[in-house]
């Protein structure tokens, strides 16, 4: 396949998202120097707003295979398996730390939730993000949390939305392990190679060393801790 035809894009938004998109882009470019990169910026009153931005990401992709990625995520390892099977299924991604969709006010059951910070897709997954347009619309997205302890409500958030979508449409995305999409921030430990670091913080020096280490094909896979 033609490097043209695979491709990376990133929706931004806010005065937060410069030096991390930065970070991301260079990280990416180290380990995929190959792939084109497209950066849509989204101009908004309220960036949390933004969120609901997201599911522009498939109308606004020039890629037959792309990936979209956060502004806040480092590149550490090859993602070629990933678009892989974006091509085979439409969609790949990882569930979200928090798995329960029904913590959103307009979501019940046992509906699972996705991580949309790390997306792999393809032409094949269309009706999900034509759902995922219409009802980051129509939905209440907003999620009541614990912070300390008091109860804080967040108004938007992007996956509720893509939860519901994946459901409606009754779409099976290919389920990434966590490595794809490391969330250090509440995933605390892992086992192999870290491909993508999920946070605003920078990924500790040491998972360089890693992947050096699983890069021979008799490393053995080992638990590790952050």
């Amino acid at each position: 396949m033609a490097a043209a035809e695979r491709g990376v894009v990133y929706l931004v938004w806010g005065d937060r998202s410069t030096a991390v998109l930065d970070r991301s882009i260079k990280s990416l470019v180290a380990v995929h120097s190959e792939l084109s990169v497209e950066v849509f910026r989204v101009d908004v009153d309220d960036p949390i707003k933004g969120l609901l931005e997201k599911p522009r990401m498939f109308e606004l992709s020039p890629f037959r295979e792309t990936l979209f990625l956060d502004a806040d995520t480092v590149v550490l390892g090859r993602l070629d398996y990933g678009f892989e099977q974006a091509r085979r299924f439409g969609l790949a991604c990882c569930i979200c730390e928090c798995p329960w969709a029904r913590r959103y006010g307009s979501l019940a059951g046992d509906l699972i939730e996705y991580n949309t910070g790390v997306l792999f897709f393809s032409e094949k997954a269309r009706p999900v993000f034509e759902a995922w347009r219409r009802m980051s619309i129509e939905l209440d997205s907003s999620i009541r949390f614990m912070q300390g302890d008091q109860v804080v409500r967040m108004p938007y958030n992007d996956q509720c939305g893509f939860a519901a979508a994946v459901a409606s449409t009754e779409f099976s995305p290919f389920v990434l392990p966590l490595n794809w999409n490391f969330r250090p921030q509440w995933q605390t430990s892992f086992f192999g190679p870290i491909k993508i670091w999920h946070d605003y913080s920078d990924p500790p020096s040491s998972l360089g060393e890693l992947h050096a280490y699983y890069e021979n094909r008799d490393a053995i896979i080992q638990y590790h801790a952050t």
